[in-house]
């Protein structure tokens, strides 16, 4: 049995996870999907003091407070920051990073590294009214949706789970100095359905920092793969917990 840690990316909740939740725990593994400060259950808890530092602490909290080991931690898009760095603090608890269509950050760097773009979505929240908040990107015509979600149904079902994003949390910095963090197996699964313009993807390094040859699979399929492809992701997943 292992143990999935499921860590939801910028705008999301953990409810964005739940067709996928079923399918692992039906092959006899342990699957958790929180929703991080500020999202789902938590939104009440959403200012802008909220950023990274507060979301990887969420993940470290829980893997220590249910004593978890061996955990597969899966971060989608900029949870991908948020596994990074939580790894960082508790390598030795952690069985391997999945990079989930996710940015891939090096020491010291923050989203707006990974994507400059987002630096135009923090300049619009700090010239709004609140200052901090960046509301949900926009619906766009097929073939792009709603962050890859293209039914009407799924982008209805979608739009509950949405929460505005704090700007701290593309202004903060990962920490990765641990040297204990390249030991850990990477996994990278990357949406190749339509990629709306100003998002890009670093490519992977042929070999990781374990030393081992680079793991990286391909779904044909939008941003927001665990909604359009759940059966299709479960699958890839299941193939690290054999």
């Amino acid at each position: 049995m292992s143990i999935f840690l499921l860590v939801h990316g910028a705008w999301h909740s953990g409810h964005c996870w739940q067709r996928v939740v079923p399918l692992l725990r039906s092959a006899g593994h342990q699957v958790l999907a929180p929703s991080l400060t500020g999202y789902g259950d938590k939104a009440h808890l959403l200012g802008p003091d909220v950023g990274l530092d507060t979301h990887v602490a969420d993940v470290i909290e829980l893997i220590k407070d249910k004593d978890l080991t061996n955990v597969v931690l899966v971060g989608h898009s900029y949870a991908g920051l948020v596994i990074s760095s939580a790894a960082n603090e508790i390598p030795e608890r952690i069985a391997r990073l999945v990079y989930l269509d996710a940015m891939v950050p090096e020491d010291g760097e923050t989203a707006v590294d990974i994507q400059p773009v987002s630096q135009r979505l923090i300049d619009l929240a700090t010239q709004s009214g609140s200052g901090w908040r960046i509301p949900p990107m926009l619906e766009q015509p097929a073939p792009f949706g709603l962050f890859g979600v293209t039914d009407p149904a799924d982008i209805a079902w979608l739009r509950t789970m949405l929460s505005d994003q704090p700007v701290r949390c593309l202004q903060q910095p990962v920490r990765l100095d641990n040297p204990a963090l390249n030991a850990i197996p990477r996994t990278h699964i990357h949406c190749v359905g339509a990629t709306p313009a100003g998002i890009t993807r670093r490519a992977v390094p042929a070999i990781q920092p374990n030393g081992s040859a680079a793991q990286v699979w391909e779904l044909p399929t939008g941003h927001d793969c665990m909604i359009t492809m759940p059966a299709e992701l479960s699958a890839l997943l299941l193939k690290l917990g054999r």
